[in-house]
């Protein structure tokens, strides 16, 4: 970069009270009125003990919409945070195709003109605003940016969203309960929050992450589409194109409905993006694990912990576990805002001394995409 760049403020934003497993099913529904049998499997892998929703307790509808989540995450960077330049945000599923996430957020916020771009993905498109604000800031384009991510995923998680013939659907997934389980994996995995981080040219008089550098690596090359939503796969793996929906499809049916291929998933995440982006890094940066005195993964769920943890070992890269810091179990899977409720969390919990650095790695299913952010405290 040509000059530095700090982030001086975190923030996170995690609608209504914690939901506790059991829940769950209240809040999102039930698939034809009966009880999931796929629910249980999962959670008992995922290790998820609470998550939050966007969705009001005593009605059960939605709230709050994508941009409003995210504009809630910005306002609790502060309303002294001064004038900004930049806006970046990223979302997996925003509330519409068009326009853009990231214009609707600044409607939201009501701020004066600014530049706003919207980056799209799973995962790792936050981390990929987040990369964009840093260079924009670091090039002279901006003196203080705004990077955010947010996710709305009970929209689509709810029951009334995974077919248009339930009953149907129900006598089939009863006939086939793998079925069951890969169509319905991800309801007990994803919820909803958003975070954000503001981005200037000085640390200011509190305490910074001075920006070392992120590195973003895709590997669609190598395996077909595990993650994917509005197309249907077929057997060798290609999508074909938007899923068939009824008239009134964009807000009530499946069109948007989030699907995974899960042994395609636990095979290959851990050592798809950590093997040849590693490398890289050890190449590019000299990276090894005594210079990393925080780990933030973000994992999907508990049951990647210790494929991780092997996985970095035989790449003689092993960190201490002591030095990974995760809000899973709390907080819930949030996707592209994961990164970021992470890093508020810690660095709120004061544990994070000057001169300590930061790694950060985000792993994405769609394509096996990674993403790693390195920080140093100052």
């Amino acid at each position: 970069m040509s000059a530095e760049v700090f982030i001086t403020r975190t923030a996170g934003y995690l609608p209504f009270d914690p939901v506790p497993n059991e829940r769950m099913e209240d809040l999102l529904g039930r698939i034809g009125g009966k009880s999931s049998r796929a629910r249980r499997l999962v959670l008992r892998s995922n290790g998820i003990q609470t998550r939050h929703y966007a969705i009001d307790p005593a009605s059960g509808e939605i709230t709050m919409s994508n941009a409003q989540l995210a504009a809630a995450a910005i306002r609790a960077l502060g309303a002294d945070i001064g004038p900004v330049d930049c806006l970046a945000v990223a979302t997996t599923i925003a509330d519409q195709i068009a326009p853009g996430h990231g214009v609707m957020v600044h409607g939201e916020l009501g701020w004066p003109q600014l530049e706003v771009v919207s980056l799209a993905g799973i995962c790792l498109s936050g981390t990929a605003a987040l990369r964009y604000a840093m260079l924009t800031v670091a090039a002279g384009g901006a003196r203080s940016a705004v990077a955010c991510a947010s996710e709305l995923s009970s929209q689509v998680m709810r029951a009334g969203h995974f077919d248009t013939e339930a009953e149907h659907r129900v006598t089939a997934l009863e006939q086939r309960p793998e079925l069951a389980f890969d169509k319905e994996f991800l309801r007990w995995m994803l919820s909803d929050g958003a975070g954000a981080v503001l981005l200037q040219g000085e640390p200011g008089a509190g305490p910074a992450l001075r920006m070392r550098w992120i590195e973003l690596f895709s590997n669609a090359q190598q395996l077909p589409t595990c993650m994917y939503a509005g197309a249907e796969r077929d057997d060798d793996g290609r999508l074909t194109g938007w899923a068939r929906t009824t008239p009134s499809a964009w807000g009530e049916r499946s069109v948007f409905a989030l699907k995974q291929d899960v042994r395609l998933l636990n095979a290959h995440i851990a050592p798809v993006t950590l093997t040849g982006p590693l490398a890289a890094l050890r190449e590019r940066h000299g990276l090894s694990p005594d210079q990393v005195d925080w780990f933030l993964p973000h994992i999907s769920s508990m049951y990647f912990w210790p494929i991780l943890r092997d996985t970095l070992a035989e790449l003689d890269f092993a960190i201490p576990e002591s030095r990974w810091f995760t809000n899973l179990a709390r907080c819930g899977n949030t996707g592209s805002a994961s990164p970021y409720l992470m890093l508020d969390e810690l660095m709120r919990s004061g544990r994070v001394r000057p001169g300590q650095r930061l790694l950060m790695y985000i792993p994405e299913s769609g394509r096996f995409s990674s993403g790693f952010v390195y920080l140093e405290a100052v």
